[in-house]
């Protein structure tokens, strides 16, 4: 049969990207909000989206912050890079999965496109960290990055006992990006909406439909932002990648 003529084609599923910059970042302290403070003289939410732009791999980037700064966010980040055409600015909720959750319904994808979702506050995050999470999720649907474990860990109790040491090889620090098929991270958020249920990550709503999510390696200095040390931290990776 021949096509018709008129109606596009896809070849592929095309790779969207959604970064959420909506907390209030309280243990940061006061003054200048968490996505908007300095790392290497840019913003730090700028940085993140550096690599994003670098790595051309996003049909569009959907940047969810709060309502109130998305004229800031674009004057002091978006502009500075020329990324107007590049990035479109929605307003968030008050928790990170509500961000999440707005950023997935502004995305155009279909349902076999991969999104890759990323916190705004990790803006060490590499071309090849975003490359290796999204050949990882092309494979298997859902894929975080995550680091070993370099430290030993406790089980307690909220009193402080110690129930049990945990096996170190089997724990993995999970990081940012996290990618996924769209209809399945769309389908797992829902399911949490409905049930009323709150993770810490994308990939935990996705473990609740009894999916497999995959792990392709992290990197330590992939770093989130969340309290002032970590931003000396991140200055220091900075300013050593500057020399190399």
């Amino acid at each position: 049969m021949a096509p018709i003529i008129g109606r596009p084609t896809r070849m592929a599923p095309m790779n969207w990207a959604i970064i959420v910059a909506a907390g209030s970042g309280r243990r940061m302290g006061g003054g200048v909000p968490k996505p908007y403070r300095r790392l290497g003289g840019r913003p730090i939410l700028g940085r993140t989206l550096e690599a994003f732009h670098q790595s051309a791999c996003f049909e569009e980037i959907i940047l969810v912050v709060a309502s109130g700064d998305m004229n800031t966010c674009r004057r002091q980040v978006i502009a500075p890079l020329g990324m107007e055409d590049h990035v479109r600015v929605v307003a968030g909720g008050s928790e990170r999965q509500e961000s999440v959750y707005a950023g997935l319904g502004a995305c155009r994808g279909q349902d076999d496109d991969l999104v890759l979702i990323h916190d705004g506050v990790r803006p060490l995050v590499t071309v090849d960290l975003l490359q290796a999470c999204l050949a990882a999720a092309t494979d298997h649907g859902a894929c975080i990055l995550a680091v070993p474990s370099s430290d030993t860990l406790k089980q307690g109790l909220p009193d402080g006992r110690i129930i049990k040491t945990l096996p170190r090889d089997a724990v993995w620090q999970a990081q940012t990006p996290q990618a996924f098929r769209l209809d399945l991270i769309r389908t797992a958020h829902r399911k949490a909406r409905r049930e009323g249920f709150r993770a810490t990550d994308d990939a935990q709503l996705v473990e609740r439909l009894g999916t497999p999510v995959f792990i392709a390696p992290g990197s330590r200095s992939n770093i989130k932002i969340t309290c002032p040390e970590d931003l000396v931290l991140a200055e220091a990776i900075w300013q050593l990648r500057r020399r190399h």
